[in-house]
């Protein structure tokens, strides 16, 4: 069973930045696309971002497409999420999600999922 542990939310005020990590227990970490999602209250899940297992290939929920980043390092088994120009709309509790495959371009195929990280942004 792969565990996926995220950290790094918090408050912060509208404008700021914020980067977020997941860290997996997987022993095939470098063989998994990965994803960082996110859900509101009162809201469903949205796809915030996707990274390829290598790292060459990344995707965007619309919402987030020039303020975020996802990053990765295979070495210390860890998926980033750098978001800046925060939004008072980007508040939210954000998962991190690992697929099987190498390559996932969007919100469907994953197979594990984080318990969540709290981002508050205040106006």
């Amino acid at each position: 069973q792969v565990q996926l542990v995220e950290s790094g939310g918090g408050l912060v005020q509208a404008g700021g930045s914020l980067r977020l990590s997941c860290r997996s227990s997987a022993r095939t970490f470098r063989s998994n696309s990965m994803g960082w999602f996110r859900q509101a209250p009162g809201k469903e899940r949205d796809f915030v971002s996707t990274i390829s297992a290598s790292g060459s290939t990344t995707n965007y929920g619309d919402s987030v497409k020039g303020r975020f980043t996802i990053s990765r390092d295979n070495a210390k088994n860890t998926v980033y999420l750098q978001m800046n120009s925060l939004k008072p709309e980007d508040t939210a509790v954000y998962y991190c999600a690992a697929a099987t495959s190498t390559w996932v371009p969007g919100p469907s195929g994953y197979d594990y999922w984080g318990q969540g990280t709290q981002v508050t942004v205040s106006s």
